[in-house]
């Protein structure tokens, strides 16, 4: 009974020498389970914790028309990117294209197509999105229901813009009317006069009218008078919580067959949304609808802005009919991120 003892502290030594050399291959183990991790990770894409850390500051001028679609696109990408400061100005796509020429923004926000001389200036332009410039009145037009019923042909729009010889209001309707047709313009460069004018195959300067600073201001001063007509960026003409016209602003339907009367497939001016359904199907065509290019001096070199750039080509589509806007087609998007190409893809170190 006395070799008992001895035997069980005999077999707890050799219990305890077998924990501890277990417990020393699972620290080994795991150590090296760690290792193979890290080492695993080290080509993959960044964590979201290490995606939040991209640093620097983006700045951005130019067009009424994309300034909502930027501010919203700033917005979503500082949620995944809070150390990223992105500052925007409106202006007029006349100021966009000059500040990205100059080098004093980033990214120059354009409401028309790329002149020549621009890209031979090194203007680098990635189409973004869409949307279209439509014909507006004061909501106190006296001759509204008219308007509403036969809607405006193309021609009329350019007795009225253009040549000149629709003066009264009895030159556009036919209707015995000796009050003036008072014409509104756009005073800054802009996509939007631009655009107005390629409707008629012309350019901004071709247009009459008393000439109006900014989006905003051209849709004030046509609410303003009764007899006025003007043109505006859809969603500048339209209000972004009701989706109908700008409260005061009318939307003129186009007779686009030019047979005197809207017809029902041409009866798509009453929303926003329709509007947009419309320009998509190319039943409102372009010009007047048009795509909205972001232009960078070249191809981008800093890093944070081809992370932006490459961001509004991919997971920033998602906002953009929220926003109002016509998306790209998944062939024209694949087709701006190859211009912006490899460089795309680095990441900030």
């Amino acid at each position: 009974m006395r070799n008992a003892p001895t035997g069980s502290r005999a077999e707890r030594d050799v219990l305890t020498r077998i924990v501890r050399k277990t417990a020393a291959v699972f620290l080994l183990l795991f150590a090296a389970a760690l290792a193979s991790a890290a080492s695993g990770r080290s080509d993959r894409a960044p964590f979201p914790a290490a995606a939040a850390e991209l640093k620097g500051t983006i700045s951005l001028s130019g067009a009424w028309a994309l300034y909502p679609m930027a501010v919203r696109w700033a917005e979503e990408f500082r949620k995944a990117h809070p150390g990223v400061r992105i500052d925007i100005q409106a202006g007029g796509a006349g100021k966009g294209i000059t500040d990205a020429l100059s080098n004093m923004v980033d990214i120059g926000m354009v409401s028309r197509d790329i002149h020549p001389q621009e890209t031979a200036r090194g203007a680098f332009a990635l189409a973004v999105t869409k949307d279209a410039v439509v014909p507006t009145v004061s909501g106190r037009n006296p001759f509204l229901k008219d308007l509403l019923r036969r809607g405006m042909k193309k021609s009329e729009f350019e007795a009225i813009f253009l040549t000149g010889r629709a003066k009264t209001w009895n030159d556009v309707l036919a209707n015995g009317s000796k009050a003036d047709v008072h014409v509104f313009t756009r005073s800054d460069a802009c996509g939007a006069a631009e655009t107005w004018a390629a409707f008629f195959g012309k350019k901004q300067e071709d247009l009459l009218g008393i000439a109006v600073y900014s989006d905003p201001g051209l849709a004030d001063a046509v609410i303003r008078d009764p007899l006025a007509v003007g043109y505006n960026n859809i969603n500048f003409a339209y209000d972004a919580s009701t989706l109908k016209p700008v409260k005061g602003l009318v939307v003129i339907p186009v007779d686009w067959n030019g047979n005197g009367r809207l017809d029902a497939e041409e009866d798509f001016f009453g929303s926003r949304d329709e509007i947009i359904a419309a320009i998509e199907k190319g039943a409102y065509p372009s010009p007047p609808a048009r795509e909205l290019y972001f232009v960078t001096k070249g191809r981008p070199s800093r890093p944070v802005v081809r992370r932006f750039l490459e961001w509004v080509l991919s997971e920033g589509q998602k906002f953009v009919r929220q926003a109002g806007y016509i998306p790209l087609a998944a062939d024209r998007i694949e087709g701006q991120l190859a211009l912006i190409g490899d460089r795309a893809s680095e990441r900030d170190s």
